[in-house]
C-alpha cells in the first residue's frame, strides 16, 4: 500500500519559490483536463509502439540538423569531398586486395580504416579474408562519413546533435554486415562445418526467447542463481520493513567489529544484490569478514498502486529510515553512508538535508557510480529533454510505472552494437548462447519504476540539475551538497556510460570537505564489483583536502596514484581511518525495538 498523502511529508508548493514551483513539479493527475487524457492516452499508446523514445523530439533534432546543414553549403562541400576520398581509399584498398589474391600469397592488406578497440564485430580472422574484408572496410568507412555528417554542423543545438548522431548509429549497427548469414563469414564458415545445424539451434534459441517474453519468464539460465542460495546469500536478518524497504543486517564473522556501523543504499532500478552476487564476489561478505557492521537497503518493486511514491517518499522511506534503525540498533555511534548509482545520488540528497538541519550521523559518505551534477550525466541526456520526459510521463501515467522492459529497452540501444545486435548473431547465426554469470542474471533481474517517482528524478535531476544548482527541496526548502562536512570516498568506473566518471568526478565542484576520488578499470557494475583477486584489475586514487584549488578531471588522471589490484581493500581501510577506531564485541542482529523480521535477503527481492 501505498502511503497516506499526509504521511509522506509532501512539500507543500505554495511554500516554495514561483520558478522552483513552476519548473521542477509536473502538474497533479487530478487537474487533467477531459483533453489532456485524450492527448496523454494517445501518447502512452505511441509509446508502446516507438520503445518510449518520442517521435517529436526525434523529429525536432532532425529538423534542427537538416535545416542548419542545409544553410551550409561549405559542410555540404566537405562532406561530398570526404565521400569521395574515402571511396578512393577504399578503391586502393580493394586494388591492394585484388593484387594479393592475384599474387596468392595471402599477404594481409593494410585496412582502410580500424574500429575501435571497443568495436569488435569484424575482429574474427575470417573478416580478413575476399571479399569480406572489402565488406567490413566499406561499412566502417561509410561510418566514419555518417558520423562526420552528424558533427560539427554550425548551428545545431548541442542536444540535437547527440540525437541526430545516435539514431545514425542506430542505423548503422542495424545494417552491419556482420547481422546477416550471407555476408558473416563466421556464421557461414559454421553453418558449411556443421551442415546447418547451427542455424537449427539458433532457431530454438529463438523460439525460447520468444515463449520466455511472451510468459514474461527471465532469460534462459537465470534460475541458477536464485537470490538466498546461489547469489544474495551473505547470512543476515531483515530488521526493518516499510512500505518501500526491507533493511538487512548482515550476521558478524569476526570477534570484535569496528564500532561504526556501514549502511549501504543500493540503486532501486535493479535488486539490491549487486553488492552481494556470489559469495567469492560480494562486497558485502568481504565487508563483513573485514570486521564491519553492514546494513543493507532491499528495495520494493512497485506495482500499479505505487504510481505516486515520489522521490520524497523514496528519500524518507528509505535512507533516513534505514539511519533512525540503524541507530537504534548500533546506538552512540556515527554510521558510514555508502550509496551506488541513483542510490548514491539518494545519499548525497539525504547527507545533504541531515547538514542542514545540524545532524551529524555521517561519519563518512562514499559513492560508487553516482552523480551529483548531472550537466554531462553521459548517454542517457539523449532522453532527457523536455519533449521526451513528457513522453515517457504518459507512458508511465497509463500504467502506473516505467516497466521493466521498457528501461531495458534503453540501455540496450545505448550499446545496440553489443547488446542487440551482437547478441542476436551469436544467437540465432551461430547458434550459440553464452554461459550465465551472477552478473548476467542480476541484469536481467530488473525492477519496475514508479510513475511519480521517475518524473520527479528526471526533472529535477536531468532536465533542472537541482541538486547541483542549489534547489533540490527537502522539506520545503532547498539542500546543498556543500554544507556537508563529513569526509567522501567517491569511485568512478573508466568505461561507464550510464554515469562517465567525468561527471561523478564533478563531486569536487559541489564538496566543501575532504574527497577521496578512486578512478577503477571497468564499467558501470563490473567496475565497482571488483573482488581482490580478480585479474586485470587496477585503480588510480587522490585526495583532495577541502580548501585545495580545483583540479579538472584530465590532470587528475595523469596525476593520481596507480594501484593494481582490487579498490575494496582501500575502501575498507579508509572506512576504518575515518572511523573512531575502537573495536566492539558484535551485535546480533536487530534490537530491543526493532527484532528480526525473518532472515536475509528477504520478501521484497523476490518479488516480481
Amino acid at each position: 500500500m501505498s502511503p497516506a498523502p499526509s504521511q509522506r511529508h509532501a512539500t507543500n508548493p505554495r511554500s516554495q519559490p514561483a520558478a522552483t514551483r513552476d519548473t521542477l513539479q509536473p502538474p497533479p493527475d487530478s487537474s487533467l483536463a477531459p483533453y489532456d487524457l485524450i492527448d496523454r492516452g494517445l501518447h502512452a499508446l505511441a509509446a508502446r509502439f516507438s520503445l518510449g523514445l518520442s517521435p517529436a523530439a526525434m523529429g525536432l533534432a532532425l529538423a534542427d540538423w537538416g535545416a542548419h546543414l542545409a544553410a551550409s553549403p561549405g559542410k555540404q562541400a566537405s562532406l561530398a569531398a570526404l565521400a569521395l576520398q574515402l571511396q578512393r581509399q577504399w578503391l586502393r584498398y580493394a586494388a591492394d586486395v585484388g593484387a594479393s589474391l592475384l599474387r596468392a600469397d595471402g599477404a594481409p592488406c593494410a585496412d582502410c580504416v580500424t574500429p575501435p578497440a571497443s568495436d569488435r564485430r569484424f575482429a574474427a580472422p575470417e573478416w580478413r579474408q575476399f571479399p569480406y574484408n572489402l565488406l567490413s572496410q566499406r561499412f566502417l568507412l561509410r561510418q566514419q562519413w555518417l558520423d562526420a555528417a552528424t558533427h560539427g554542423v554550425r548551428g545545431v543545438s548541442p542536444h540535437h546533435e547527440q540525437v541526430v548522431a545516435f539514431m545514425a548509429r542506430q542505423w548503422m549497427d542495424m545494417l552491419s554486415p556482420g547481422n546477416f548469414l550471407g555476408t558473416n563469414p563466421e556464421v557461414l564458415a559454421r553453418t558449411l562445418a556443421s551442415g546447418g545445424a547451427n542455424l537449427a539451434q539458433g532457431l530454438r534459441n529463438w523460439q525460447d526467447d520468444v515463449q520466455r517474453a511472451i510468459d514474461k519468464r527471465p532469460p534462459a539460465g537465470v534460475e541458477q542463481f536464485r537470490p538466498g542460495h546461489e547469489v544474495a546469500a551473505t547470512p543476515g536478518k531483515v530488521v526493518l520493513r516499510n512500505a518501500l524497504i526491507e533493511l538487512i543486517q548482515y550476521t558478524p564473522t569476526t570477534r570484535k567489529v569496528q564500532a561504526e556501523p556501514v549502511l549501504i543504499v543500493p540503486a532501486w532500478i535493479m535488486k539490491y544484490y549487486i553488492l552481494d552476487l556470489s559469495p567469492s564476489n560480494s562486497l558485502v561478505k568481504y565487508l563483513v569478514d573485514q570486521g564491519h557492521t553492514v546494513f543493507m537497503l532491499s528495495w520494493k518493486n512497485p506495482g500499479p498502486e505505487d504510481r505516486d511514491l515520489g522521490m520524497d517518499d523514496y528519500l524518507r522511506l528509505g535512507p533516513l529510515a534505514a539511519l533512525d534503525a540503524v541507530r537504534a540498533i548500533v546506538p552512540g555511534q556515527r554510521i558510514h553512508a555508502a550509496g551506488y548509482c541513483l542510490g548514491g545520488t539518494l545519499l548525497a540528497i539525504a547527507a545533504a538535508a541531515l547538514a542542514r538541519r545540524g545532524d551529524e550521523t555521517l561519519a563518512s559518505i562514499s559513492l560508487f557510480a553516482a552523480q551529483t551534477d548531472f550537466t554531462e550525466a553521459g548517454e542517457l541526456t539523449l532522453f532527457t529533454d523536455e519533449s521526451q520526459i513528457s513522453f515517457l510521463e504518459d507512458l508511465m501515467w497509463s500504467q502506473g510505472y516505467l516497466d521493466t522492459t521498457q528501461m531495458a529497452g534503453t540501455f540496450q540501444m545505448l550499446r545496440s552494437s553489443d547488446l542487440i545486435w551482437s547478441r542476436m548473431m551469436r544467437d540465432y547465426l551461430l547458434g550459440e548462447r553464452a554461459p550465465m554469470n551472477d552478473l548476467m542474471a542480476w541484469n536481467a533481474d530488473a525492477t519496475r519504476l514508479p510513475y511519480r517517482m521517475h518524473s520527479d528524478y528526471l526533472r529535477k535531476l536531468y532536465l533542472r540539475n537541482a541538486l547541483a544548482e542549489g534547489h533540490y527541496p527537502v522539506d520545503g526548502h532547498p539542500v546543498a551538497v556543500e554544507n556537508v562536512t563529513a569526509p567522501w570516498f567517491v569511485v568512478g568506473t573508466e568505461t561507464d556510460h550510464v554515469a562517465p566518471w567525468p561527471s561523478v568526478y564533478k563531486i569536487h565542484l559541489l564538496a566543501d570537505s575532504e574527497v577521496t576520488f578512486v578512478l577503477t578499470s571497468g564499467g558501470h557494475n563490473a567496475g565497482i564489483v571488483s573482488e581482490p583477486g580478480h585479474p586485470n584489475r587496477h585503480y588510480r586514487w587522490a585526495v583532495h583536502p577541502g580548501g585545495r584549488p580545483y583540479t579538472d578531471p584530465a590532470h587528475w588522471a595523469q596525476s593520481a596514484q596507480a594501484e593494481d589490484g582490487s579498490w575494496w581493500p582501500r575502501w575498507s581501510q579508509w572506512l576504518i581511518a575515518k572511523g573512531s577506531g575502537k573495536q566492539i564485541a558484535p551485535r546480533a542482529p536487530g534490537s530491543v525495538d526493532d527484532p528480526a523480521l525473518g532472515p536475509a535477503p528477504g520478501e521484497y527481492v523476490l518479488q516480481r
